[in-house]
Order: structure tokens, then sequence, then C-alpha cells
């Protein structure tokens, strides 16, 4: 089939790469978000789903808004198949969805109708589940709420942040969504509507939300944790100042064995770092503090005069 993919941030490259590998599709465009500043230096950069169209030479178009009548007209003379999508990251128009004969695939990184929206990895890893998977289906003008053409599961492993299970996920769904455009192109693969039950939503998640509050309990506070790293990144406030926070672990000790602490509250020990919670404290991994690079929390502990009683916030 002739395709046009849509997609912007790393987890959609090993999608692309593997239509291109194929050697049964006929990838004719890219579109992906605009070129946008990145970096310390603040360099206008190409998406990683645009730079690897590039590298095969292939047509990207990076319209401000996918309702651009510009881009619509390019999209109408390309004449796609169907388009597939991952992470493309705007709203697509119904006259966009319009265009393509098999219309708009997604390849969505949950078990749908579970965690419809931007951070649906997230939203698992807080939520503490134990399985969780990918979704291709054909979009519609409803967030998330098209038919699904098929599913693969994966399993979330206790100590999983957010990135490593989006690593996986990328990886089995990329091979889902060449399979889907296979069904598709052979006519053996049917969409089937969403359950109506078991919605959930996953917004965006800002900074704000990546804010540890050490009054919830502990295994709040891990998952948290995990569900924000690397981004946006986990963060509390010592001394006034922003504090960077890697992945906890919780102490495994029987309860009345570890030192009661206030939340929040540190107690640097030879071998490892507390933090008090609602419940059992937590031990630190990485840290930052502000202006430092990332470190071990002993490491990092050994350089700071922690006084009795001081507490992350």
């Amino acid at each position: 089939m002739r395709l046009v993919f849509a997609g912007t941030p790393e987890p959609a490259v090993p999608a692309l790469r593997a239509l291109l590998d194929s050697g049964r599709h006929e990838v004719v465009a890219v579109v992906t978000r605009p070129d946008a500043q990145a970096g310390r230096g603040r360099k206008v950069l190409r998406s990683p789903v645009g730079a690897l169209a590039d590298e095969h030479g292939i047509e990207v178009l990076t319209p401000a808004r996918a309702g651009d009548p510009a881009f619509l007209a390019r999209l109408t003379e390309l004449a796609p198949d169907a388009c597939p999508v991952v992470a493309y990251g705007a709203l697509l128009p119904q006259a966009a969805l319009d265009i393509p004969k098999h219309g708009w695939v997604n390849l969505h990184f949950s078990l749908l109708p579970a965690w419809r929206g931007a951070a649906p990895v997230q939203a698992a890893v807080r939520a503490g589940d134990e399985i969780t998977g990918a979704s291709t289906f054909r979009i519609v003008k409803e967030l998330d709420a098209g038919p699904v053409f098929g599913v693969v599961t994966e399993k979330i492993a206790p100590t999983d942040t957010a990135g490593e299970l989006l690593g996986r996920l990328a990886e089995s769904g990329a091979r889902l969504l060449l399979s889907t455009m296979d069904g598709i192109e052979d006519g053996k693969v049917t969409a089937v509507e969403q359950a109506g039950e078991g919605v959930s939503y996953a917004p965006k998640i800002t900074v704000d939300d990546a804010r540890v509050s050490f009054t919830d309990p502990a295994i709040a506070v891990d998952r948290l944790i995990r569900a924000v790293t690397p981004d946006p990144g986990a963060w509390a406030e010592f001394r006034g100042e922003r504090f960077k926070l890697g992945p906890v672990s919780i102490s495994d000790s029987a309860e009345g064995e570890e030192p009661a602490l206030a939340p929040g509250e540190l107690r640097v020990e030879r071998k490892r770092v507390l933090a008090g919670t609602a419940t059992k404290p937590v031990v630190l991994g990485q840290v930052q503090a502000q202006g430092k690079k990332r470190m071990a929390a002993t490491d990092w502990a050994r350089g700071t005069r922690i006084e009795q009683g001081e507490r992350l916030t």
C-alpha cells in the first residue's frame, strides 16, 4: 500500500523503520511536527521521525496545523491508501481523516479502552497496572475511541520506569502496526468497536504533576517517580530549591524495624539514604541537587551536611 506515516518522537521511530524495512509497503511521505528548539543551545532540530525520513530521502511534511489547506492539498495529491500514526502530537480534522481510503490507523500504547489520551504508559505505571500493551485502531473524531484492529500485551515489571516500558512497547507495537497494515491490504483484518465499559483517560503529565508528595504512602511515591521517569522527571524541594529524584526502592524490612521518619524526613546511613513517607521510608536512588550533576544519593549525602529533621518537601 501507499502510506503516509505520521509521527514525531523517538518512540515512533521503530514503527516507521519497520514499515520502511518491510519491502511490502511504500512510505511516500512522512508527517511530523515542525522543527523545534531543543537542548541547552536551543538549536532548531528535526524530530526523530523527520530525521529518519530524511535519511531515506522521503518527503517530510511539517504543517503547523493538520487542517492547513496546503497540507490537505498535498496529502490528496499523494493519494495514500492508509496513514499509520504513532505519537504524531496534533489533532487531525475530519477533512484529513477522509483522504486515505483505509483511514488513519493509530498505534496507541495501551489496551484500549483503558488509558485513552496523551500519557497512557505513565498512567499505567502510576496506577500500578500489572499488564498493559499497545493497540492499533482507526482514528475517529472522539479521542482514541475508534474501532480496534489488534493488540499486543506487555507485563509491567515492579521496577519499570515509564521510559523503559515505552521502549519495549515501541518495538512490539511496531510489529503490531506492520501486521495491521499487512492485514488491511490483504482484507484479512477487521476493526472491532471498543467496549463501552472500562474507559479511562491519561492526560498529558505536567512538571507540576511530577512533584513528589511524601505525605503519600511509599507505594504511591515509588509509582509516581517511576511514572514520570525520564520525562518530565520527579522532583521535590530541599532547602527551598528544586531537587530531582530518580527511582526509589521501598524498604523490605518488617514494620517497626525501620526508623520512624516524618514524611520527607531524611536519614543518612552508611550505605543508603532514607526519606519518610506516610507508611514505610523509601531508599533514594539517583538524585540531582540544584546546580549539581546527577549522582547516587549516598554520594550526594556525603557532601551535604544534612541536619537532623531536614526534609524533602
